[in-house]
């Protein structure tokens, strides 16, 4: 189990996220909307597991990720609707379609865990 922070702009999305995450035994660290707060929420925390939408509304997930990563070797979950274009954008991440049940969520966080 692990510590895990959410990047989701989302509100609705973000805490159905935390609540399945719970549910699952892991705990949340923050839940940020933004590139510039994921980039910050990361460095306050440190957490065991990022989960990040591709596509924010303030700036991008995957920007994020990058920023976030040269730094601090976070395993990460990439998440979004359209996961052939982030597949080329990102070919090392973990990715995850949406809408995604609570068994694909538990598989890739596994994944990421191996990685």
């Amino acid at each position: 189990k692990c510590t895990i922070l959410i990047v989701e702009d989302d509100a609705m999305i973000a805490m159905l996220l935390a609540e399945m995450l719970e549910a699952m035994g892991h705990s949340v660290c923050a839940i940020e909307a933004t590139e510039a707060g994921a980039v910050a929420a990361a460095l306050a925390h440190g957490p065991g597991l990022m989960i990040v939408d591709a596509h924010l509304q303030q700036g991008s997930g995957v920007a994020a990720i990058a920023t976030i990563r040269a730094t601090q070797a976070i395993p990460c979950i990439l998440v979004s609707g359209d996961i052939a274009e982030i597949r080329g954008n990102s070919p090392h991440a973990v990715i995850l379609a949406k809408p995604y049940s609570e068994a694909g969520l538990a598989a890739a966080i596994s994944r990421a865990a191996a990685i």
